[in-house]
């Protein structure tokens, strides 16, 4: 198979412009050539606004690294794994601005430099450590319930899994575990081995539950160091093996178990969930807050039952979408995509059947699985970013 110039159009219309439209849609991609296993990308951030100011470097190397995130996981798809790829930025006059060069075979950030925290950040609680064999450790926070937080972790799991990594997901959630609905656990029985619990292995995706180990019709009436110590023996018991991804379902708020988990496990990062209305950002603000101060990276803002989207296929804006996602700009955090809500997702839900929502056919139509494949390669491409502040960037993108 061939990486063409269609396979890396698709694949930059889950890169997202400032606009909130994708770089595609915006007209900011001016040329693409393709040429066996190399590739260029000549993309202008100011199309169509000729006195609009060119955005900064830092600012044009986040694009880039988006950019070299998602063509390189379409050139994966057709064999190439080793892709080598130059994305121009240009001016509306057609003047190179920034040149990024990729090259998978390399390691290290070899010319320019990845974006740094911001001052004053505090980095995260040094006698951390991390989960052996676990690549990256990623927490799915929100500032208050009823976000949609467990609907984003699992299907975050679930798409990084449909995309070739080893994934696991831990339900956090303590007082009330999602994951036995959510992901079908209902006809299994939680196996302990040599005092080490197995995880289930559903839909691609490695997972425990505090749900699995209590009765479903007991509530926990436990106090925080409780609470603490059972998180971490899910964490610390659970024979994960080897995984790129370790996705943890947070309880909501910024109680005990979030702060365990940041002070005790060095993680790549959070992400927040949040719905566009006024109330919930507030909550979320409060949430990212709290990563920031303990030195977690905030890797993104999903804005989470953005639109519903009805039988006939038109949406509503039921609780005014874009909020999230302006909260996400004023914090200065990534935006990851806005996820809508439909019938199929609802139902999936509750049938257990989250890799459904990655199918047209039992999605609703195309809309949720685009909204959730964007999602999953906007995460990909921050936690590329955070490899390379820490430096350890895969791939190599040269800044001239």
């Amino acid at each position: 198979m061939t990486l063409t110039k269609d396979d890396i159009r698709e694949a930059l219309t889950a890169v997202m412009h400032p606009s909130g439209e994708d770089i595609v849609e915006r007209g900011c991609v001016m040329n693409i050539a393709v040429c066996d296993e190399h590739a260029s990308v000549r993309v202008c951030m100011t199309q169509g606004e000729p006195d609009a100011p060119q955005p900064g470097r830092e600012q044009l190397a986040k694009v880039g690294a988006v950019i070299d995130s998602c063509v390189r996981a379409a050139a994966k798809e057709k064999g190439i794994s080793d892709l080598g790829l130059v994305v121009d930025f240009v001016d509306h006059q057609g003047e190179v601005v920034m040149k990024l060069k990729g090259d998978a075979k390399t390691g290290g950030n070899a010319g320019g430099s990845a974006p740094s925290k911001r001052e004053g950040d505090t980095p995260q609680n040094k006698d951390a450590t991390g989960v052996p064999g676990v690549k990256h450790i990623i927490a799915v926070g929100a500032g208050k319930g009823g976000v949609g937080k467990s609907t984003v972790a699992v299907n975050m799991a679930v798409g990084l899994a449909r995309k070739g990594h080893s994934v696991g997901l831990l339900d956090g959630d303590i007082y009330g575990p999602s994951l036995p609905t959510m992901m079908g656990l209902g006809s299994y029985d939680q196996q302990v081995i040599d005092g080490a619990l197995q995880p289930f292995m559903v839909h691609g995706v490695k997972c425990i539950t505090m749900g699995k180990l209590v009765d479903t019709d007991k509530p926990l009436i436990w106090r925080g160091p409780m609470a603490h110590g059972a998180f971490n023996q899910l964490l610390e018991r659970t024979q994960w093996g080897e995984l790129d991804y370790l996705i943890i379902d947070l309880p909501p708020g910024t109680g005990d178990v979030p702060l365990t988990l940041a002070q005790s496990v060095q993680l790549t990062g959070a992400v927040v969930v949040c719905t566009p209305q006024k109330v919930a950002q507030d909550d979320a603000v409060r949430a990212s807050g709290m990563f920031e101060s303990l030195g977690v990276e905030v890797l993104g803002v999903v804005e989470n039952m953005s639109y519903f989207i009805g039988d006939d296929g038109k949406e509503y804006d039921i609780f005014g979408r874009g909020g999230a996602q302006m909260m996400a700009q004023k914090l200065n955090h990534p935006f990851l995509g806005a996820v809508p809500i439909n019938m199929a997702l609802r139902s999936n839900g509750d049938n257990g059947n989250p890799s459904a929502n990655f199918d047209p056919d039992s999605a609703g139509g195309d809309q949720l699985p685009k909204a959730l494949g964007g999602m999953v390669d906007q995460l990909e491409a921050q936690v590329t970013l955070a490899q390379m502040s820490r430096g350890a960037g895969k791939p190599t993108l040269s800044i001239s």
